[in-house]
């Protein structure tokens, strides 16, 4: 025998853990003192202009945008339009 039964497979412990796991740990987390401290930094941070603090901020209020990702061939061009106010701005 090679032992193929061997190789590979589950493994105790593999994968993804169980999203009760997941959301019993927010909660822990969630109800210590900390986390409050924590908001509250990030808000300072915010407010005195942090760029990355802000970027973190928006990105938990209104969520991460939507990313686009474009394949260009040997004989195509890749054309970004953005309209602004009413205005198309073509990259």
């Amino acid at each position: 025998m090679d032992n193929r039964a061997n190789n590979g497979g589950a493994r105790e412990g593999a994968g993804r853990k169980p999203k009760s796991d997941e959301l019993k740990m927010i909660e822990n987390m969630d109800a210590t003192k900390a986390s409050i401290e924590v908001w509250v930094k990030l808000a300072e941070k915010v407010e005195s202009g942090d760029v990355a603090a802000i970027k973190l901020w928006l990105e938990y209020r209104f969520g991460k945008p939507k990313q686009l990702i474009g394949l260009v061939t040997e004989n195509e061009t890749l054309e970004q339009v953005f309209k602004i106010g009413g205005v198309e701005i073509k990259l």
